[in-house]
């Protein structure tokens, strides 16, 4: 039986189930207020538009209808340098971006999610693009549920970055994580009229909801792709945010990942991607069954 306590007025050591009207209520969250009657909005996608590679930009995605997909997983390009990237200005990237996840909110169902595995860039200076993302979603008018910290530790090996060695003249961090932002679309529950069904067990559910995970990077070349990330992230991401049957889509789908777990987890799956090389990756993965 669960103890009906309230958000303590003076610290807490303890993290528990408990009534939180009092602390919504707080003029904290004014500007956050739901509306109490939702109108829950899904399109069902015929079979021939599931599991299918587009090659072009994501900015327009036509081809799927609005309101048909359950959860987006991405990692957009970063504008780095990597042979995928075109160079852009700042200002040109995040407008990229705003198109593509404005896309996104469109097809999204209501109540579907948007997970966005990002990490900052440079040193002098230091591009938080984290924040701008979020700052981008949020006036799309996404609601932020959160975010991830992926724990890179474990690929990182013994180097570090140096900066003015051993001095406080200009010590230099070095990134060993990456964030994943984790978003709603209108409403912060999915549809409970439409009963589906969950595949996450007990013990991942219990680890998979601490906002920090720990799990290796994957060697690019090994892949094929200069910026992979490793099928664990989407894996998680799918058995949490979404039930089976669902559609997942990637606007920026690069080696094909997002896929591959849709695959593995008896999800649909939508890609896009600019490149005719990488949709053949990805394909070929798939259809090898190279689940790395």
């Amino acid at each position: 039986m669960q103890r009906k306590t309230q958000t303590t007025s003076f610290g807490s050591i303890v993290r528990e189930s408990h009534n939180s009207k009092k602390f919504y209520s707080s003029k904290l969250f004014e500007e956050f207020k739901l509306p109490k009657k939702i109108e829950f909005k899904e399109t069902a996608i015929e079979k021939e538009g599931l599991n299918r590679f587009y090659c072009k930009s994501s900015e327009t995605m036509d081809e799927i209808p609005d309101e048909s997909v359950h959860l987006m997983i991405t990692s957009p390009p970063y504008n780095v340098g990597k042979e995928y990237d075109d160079d852009l200005t700042l200002d040109e990237y995040l407008t990229l971006l705003t198109n593509v996840f404005g896309e996104v909110h469109k097809k999204l169902v209501t109540g579907g999610r948007a997970c966005i595995n990002i990490t900052n860039i440079g040193r002098k200076p230091y591009i938080p693009l984290h924040a701008m993302i979020i700052e981008i979603m949020l006036d799309l008018g996404f609601l932020m549920r959160g975010e991830i910290i992926w724990d890179k530790s474990a690929s990182g090996g013994g180097s570090c970055a140096w900066g003015s060695w051993m001095s406080a003249s200009n010590p230099v961090l070095r990134d060993y994580h990456e964030y994943i932002l984790v978003f709603s679309k209108d409403s912060y529950s999915k549809n409970k009229d439409q009963p589906k069904k969950d595949t996450i067990d007990r013990d991942e559910f219990i680890e998979w909801t601490r906002s920090v995970w720990t799990f290796p990077a994957v060697n690019a070349k090994r892949i094929g792709h200069p910026a992979p990330f490793p099928v664990e992230l989407p894996h998680r991401l799918i058995k949490l945010y979404s039930y089976e049957g669902d559609v997942v889509l990637d606007p920026f789908c690069g080696s094909g990942t997002t896929a591959i777990a849709a695959v593995k987890n008896n999800r649909n799956y939508i890609c896009y991607d600019i490149k005719q090389e990488y949709i053949d990756l990805s394909k070929n993965r798939i259809s090898n069954q190279k689940f790395i």
